[in-house]
């Protein structure tokens, strides 16, 4: 069936009011009315009396990994209230903007503006580069920040490093997506990776601390250190069953039942439907893997249609070649809420743009992690000539 725009979720009420101190748990606001229950974990990050400066802090990686560690389950959970905040139209997600270079092509730095409503509300922009060449120096792809501002004043209050908070929502939104797209179809029992690099591996921490097991792992790379390197670290986690790296993508496609795209490709470079027969769950979380063919052959779901149909995503080329979006058949939201139930005769491909609400909740959820554990390390006087006049 064609994509339809789906009703909203929830009512809320008022986003404005007076609200809890960076750190602190916010009261529930009254006069709120929910049709459908969303619990929040981004505990609220703003101000307690409005047009107050607010302090300035900056998180580091290490906290930000301390604020995530073992939270897994947790951080699935705040995935999908925020899904469901966007889907009611709880939240405001403007377009990415993208800074490119013309003589670095394959480099680009994004801007992910994003602001969430409902009982938490928070506002900021991610900050994220992508240098492909940096993996042949020996360091990671992507580095980022992650900017919050204050609901009330606008003031930013908290700059975070944001490689591993993308990392991490990327992770949950396709853990999420695997659950909920094979309720109605058999639960995969081979997971096959092509791209083995740090989002391959948050991806499969997710999944095993969500309770998924596998028979058959498949690995698949163009560099043979880094499939050797993803074997084994799968080898040496909790993960049971049989690692098999393979020598070419066909292999591990037809091998598996779940199959994550993680790599850094700009262009499709999977072409051919027939290897997809077997009508495997994909994870297209790197967007531009799959030729329109592919796409075409298969039921397709994604996080943001008007996200993912740009910037020459699988989808986007989709729907140049034909002309219409009618090879969607709906949103991840959709399909939690029951309004969109993917067929199981053709291979499902979850294609997720990545949404910049998702990077704020998660940032929230650190922010009031690293503050609540009394290790926030505050800028003194960080916003310092405050004076209309002099």
């Amino acid at each position: 069936m064609p994509y339809a725009t789906p009703a909203p979720l929830l009512e809320v009420g008022p986003r404005h009011g007076r609200a809890a101190a960076p750190g602190r748990v916010a009261a529930d606001r009254r006069g709120e009315r929910r049709t459908t229950p969303v619990r929040s974990l981004a505990l609220e990050p703003v101000m307690s009396q409005p047009h107050l400066v607010p302090t300035f802090a900056v998180i580091s990686g290490a906290q930000v990994q301390h604020a995530l560690q073992d939270r897994e389950k947790q951080i699935v959970d705040l995935v999908e209230a925020t899904y469901h905040l966007h889907a009611a139209g709880e939240s405001v997600n403007p377009p990415s903007y993208f800074l490119r270079f013309p003589d670095r092509p394959t480099a680009r730095i994004i801007a992910l503006p994003a602001s969430i409503g409902g009982p938490a509300p928070v506002d900021g922009v991610k900050w994220i580069s992508s240098f492909p060449d940096n993996v042949q120096a020996g360091i990671p792809r992507a580095s980022a920040v992650l900017i919050l501002n204050d609901h009330d004043t606008g003031y930013p209050f908290a700059c975070l490093e944001s490689s591993i908070i993308s990392a991490t929502r990327t992770a949950a939104s396709a853990a999420l997506a695997a659950d909920h797209l094979t309720r109605n179809r058999l639960r995969p029992t081979r997971i096959g990776f092509f791209g083995t690099g740090l989002i391959a591996r948050y991806i499969h921490t997710f999944l095993t601390a969500l309770g998924w097991s596998f028979e058959e792992t498949g690995v698949h790379d163009l560099s043979g250190d880094s499939a050797a390197g993803f074997r084994d670290h799968v080898q040496q986690s909790d993960a049971t069953g049989q690692v098999t790296v393979h020598e070419t993508a066909e292999a591990v496609i037809r091998s598996s039942d779940l199959v994550v795209f993680a790599t850094i490709a700009g262009e499709p470079h999977i072409g051919d439907p027939a290897w997809f027969d077997h009508n495997p769950l994909v994870l297209h979380v790197s967007l531009r893997d799959l030729a329109p063919e592919v796409i075409l052959a298969s039921a397709n779901i994604v996080d943001d249609v008007d996200h993912c149909l740009k910037a020459g995503t699988s989808p986007h080329l989709a729907e140049q070649l034909t002309g219409n979006r009618d090879f969607l058949h709906g949103t991840l939201a959709d399909v939690m809420t029951g309004r969109v139930t993917p067929p199981t005769d053709r291979p499902l491909v979850f294609s997720p743009f990545g949404l910049g609400v998702l990077d704020l909740a998660v940032g929230a959820y650190v922010y009031n992690e690293t503050a609540r554990s009394g290790h926030l390390h505050v800028i003194e006087d960080f916003f310092h000539d405050l004076r209309r006049h002099g």
